[in-house]
């Protein structure tokens, strides 16, 4: 292409600065009535002209083709009905026809977002256009069900942006929605879990207004409701047991859905105590009264009732048994009518004084075989004929004192089974001091034990000549504990270093409280994303196989490898979000991977709603595939871009300039004699006058 330019000799404000000179100085002759004003004039324009350098440029250009952008949706959504297939279809008939025009095709395929990020179309885009002159773009197409989520992401377009819409005019969805699940409920309260049925699309005229709901927790046997569509439902729960409860919801299938995806819901919600309440039953004063009652009022969660034998009744003074209170204390209804009111009752060095008739601790027996826990802290006394081992309550004890109190320090130490008991795993870490030669922890030793015959609890702990120390034992739906020595305290004081009994009691207290993370027999699973951990504890050596079930009903078995004593632990990919459920041996749960509704599956009726105002910008056009694959045409810039049947593009008609060549337009030489000429000829005009 050649062209006249004009490249300045020198810079453009001189060249103003002269101009305004030269307009000056010919005001100036016109004034004084010069005669060659005009010949001047010329002469100055003829200077301007040679200063402004006018030349003659070559230019040796290679056209460049148009690009055509297509953005082809492949995320979850476009998996349903034969939306898959439609794509397809389109993109390549658009392949084919864009390459018989000489275009560049850049097609940009858009899977699933990471974790659940949803569609990402205009991510995709924008990072393909940073790629691309926009001068050679000449039209963007986008294949998808107009379901995106990154809509605040789409570019400035200069070029028609065309949808093309998958899905069919008659597709229709319901979707169930669960509102107001909390990740934490207290145990024994109510909540509320809002429920929503929602239809999308076009619902056929024989869909009723109600749906059948299926919920089930914790895998077990599902209750039926019909609910109302279109309506918020309130739902109240509550938790059946502590630790992590797994809701599922599930509404009933018609075949005509786009899918199933959307009609079931998990919630996992972990049950917690509000507060732990406790009743301290101690049978006179000694060191470690305060010890136990200061450990227990600590803790901000412990509602605590202190009962003590201050004044036993043998004391001969007179005084009767029924006034030895300075208020009447309220035993009948603490230990009849209000006992499984207590989460825990503690038996600190109590011994049978006739304060409290066989009655009461027949009451208390039957309390631990219904649920309730009960810790025996030993001292001399009960290995003595008033031992409560020899009342009502000695059915539900893990061992029998034999009578013999051996008086002399010693360690307590881990048994072999409590290494493997969550109560007492691991105990040693929380050493105040390192382990000694002998290999025993570096605990404060304690200075009385009771001999014990041992009955049929878990022997966690042991003492001198490795007796049964701390005993555990489940009778019923209840737990029991009995620890052989009232020297406990012993640690709290920091006697030789102390011990670690602020956390016993602490383990101690929520294993009976059935805490699931101190169960000895359990087998829990967690989840991060699609990945699931496996962990089963026991006090066996050995374990089977667990055996996973996925959600569409395919099933894997899995081998746990030991990474300490009773704990068991493996990790599981699963394939498809959902409810898995886990079995080993008689030991079952339900875990859920995933989101229960992916945001790809919160719309599911293809629309252009979402992207009508970016078509729009631009000319462009939203056409449904149902109809057919749009034709192409040229149509120029700032034209309506669309039709019924067919999408335009716009030619850009960018080149690539690969040479230049620029010649002066008139030699110097020349513009200096026309300037001279001129000058002359005025100044002989002038001077004939």
């Amino acid at each position: 292409m050649t062209g006249v330019i004009f490249d300045p000799l020198l810079p453009i404000a001189v060249l103003a600065v002269a101009v305004v000179v030269i307009v000056l100085l010919l005001g100036l002759s016109v004034w004084r009535g010069l005669s060659g004003w005009w010949l001047r004039a010329g002469a100055a324009l003829v200077l301007l002209i040679a200063l402004a350098n006018p030349s003659l440029q070559d230019e040796e250009r290679e056209p460049l083709s148009d690009i055509v952008v297509m953005v082809v949706d492949e995320s979850a959504s476009q998996a349903l009905s034969d939306r898959r297939s439609q794509t397809a279809e389109a993109a390549a008939e658009l392949e084919r026809e864009i390459e018989a025009r000489g275009m560049d095709l850049r097609k940009v395929v858009v899977p699933d977002g990471v974790g659940d990020a949803g569609t990402e179309l205009m991510t995709a885009l924008n990072e393909t256009l940073a790629e691309e002159p926009r001068a050679r773009i000449a039209g963007t197409v986008l294949i998808t069900d107009g379901q995106l989520h990154d809509l605040p992401r789409a570019p400035e377009l200069n070029a028609p942006l065309h949808v093309l819409l998958t899905g069919r005019e008659g597709d229709w969805d319901r979707r169930l929605i669960v509102r107001n699940a909390p990740a934490f409920a207290i145990l024994g309260e109510e909540i509320t879990l809002t429920v929503r049925v929602e239809d999308q699309g076009d619902v056929p005229a024989n869909i009723g207004s109600q749906a059948e709901l299926s919920i089930a927790i914790d895998g077990g046997e599902p209750s039926e409701f019909r609910v109302p569509v279109g309506e918020d439902l309130d739902l109240p729960l509550t938790l059946p047991h502590g630790g992590m409860n797994v809701l599922q919801f599930q509404l009933a299938v018609d075949e005509t859905e786009l899918t199933d995806r959307n009609n079931a819901a998990v919630v996992q919600i972990n049950g917690v105590r509000d507060r732990l309440r406790v009743l301290l039953v101690s049978g006179e004063p000694h060191a470690g009264e305060r010890t136990w009652r200061n450990l227990l009022k600590s803790d901000s969660a412990v509602d605590l009732v202190h009962f003590t034998i201050l004044r036993p009744p043998e004391k001969q003074d007179g005084v009767p048994v029924a006034e030895l209170s300075l208020i009447a204390f309220p035993t009948r209804e603490l230990f009849l009518e209000k006992v499984d009111e207590f989460d825990l009752i503690i038996f600190d060095r109590y011994k049978r004084r006739g304060i409290l008739p066989a009655l009461y601790f027949d009451s208390i027996g039957s309390y631990v075989e219904q649920g309730g826990a009960v810790l025996v802290a030993a001292g001399p006394d009960f290995a003595s004929a008033d031992s409560i081992s020899r009342s009502p309550l000695g059915k539900v004890l893990p061992a029998t004192p034999t009578a013999r109190v051996m008086e002399q320090g010693f360690k307590p130490r881990i048994s072999e089974l409590g290494a493997r008991h969550p109560v007492t795993e691991g105990l040693e870490a929380f050493s105040p001091l390192p382990a000694g030669e002998d290999g025993l922890p570096g605990w404060g030793r304690w200075m009385r034990q009771i001999e014990l015959e041992a009955g049929s609890g878990q022997a966690v702990m042991s003492g001198i000549d490795d007796k049964p120390l701390l005993v555990l034992d489940r009778v019923g739906e209840g737990r029991v504990a009995l620890l052989a020595s009232d020297h406990a305290w012993l640690w709290h004081r920091g006697f030789e270093g102390g011990g670690p009994q602020l956390e016993l009691l602490r383990r101690l207290a929520h294993w009976m409280m059935k805490e699931p993370d101190l169960e000895e027999e359990a087998l829990t699973a967690t989840a991060e994303g699609q990945t699931m951990t496996l962990t089963r504890r026991t006090l066996d050596t050995e374990i089977g196989s667990v055996d996973i079930t996925a959600p569409d009903g395919t099933q894997d078995s899995v081998t746990l490898d030991e990474v300490s004593p009773g704990r068991f632990v493996t990790t599981y990919e699963g394939a498809v979000p959902g409810l898995y459920r886990i079995a080993e041996g008689t030991r079952e749960t339900v875990i859920a991977l995933g989101q229960s509704e992916p945001s790809e599956f919160v719309e599911t009726i293809a629309s252009g709603t979402k992207l009508a105002s970016l078509v729009e910008a631009t000319r462009g056009g939203v056409l449904a595939l149902e109809n057919g694959v749009p034709g192409l045409r040229m149509v120029g810039e700032g034209r309506n871009a669309a039709g019924r049947g067919w999408i335009g593009l716009t030619p850009r008609n960018a080149y690539l300039t690969v040479n230049v060549v620029v010649t002066p337009l008139v030699s110097p030489w020349l513009f200096f004699l026309l300037a001279a000429l001129l000058s002359v000829a005025a100044w002989m005009r002038e001077g004939q006058r």
